[in-house]
């Protein structure tokens, strides 16, 4: 599913216009990032947490001449599934 088709279903079920439905996902995705940015976890009850992971310097090798290279440390999001969200899947 991408960006349109979620839009399409929020305002499908939540019956909303496709504009308000933008505006939603938009200011959702907006206020999750804002949050991860300032360094917090958001977590939605019944769905799953969003958090920042920290990952370290480290070694990797460059795939066209095999060369060591040091990859520098960054910061990614990280998501992990709710009970109820995992109980769903399953």
């Amino acid at each position: 599913m991408n960006k349109t088709e979620l839009i399409n279903a929020v305002a499908a079920k939540a019956g909303l216009t496709k504009v308000d439905a933008k505006k939603a996902v938009d200011a959702t995705t907006d206020v999750i990032a804002g949050a991860l940015k300032a360094g917090d976890k958001v977590a939605i009850l019944g769905f799953g947490t969003f958090s920042v992971a920290e990952r370290g310097e480290r070694q990797g090798i460059n795939p066209r001449t095999g060369a060591k290279i040091t990859l520098a440390a960054k910061k990614s999001a990280k998501f992990k599934g709710g009970s109820e969200l995992n109980d769903a899947l399953n």
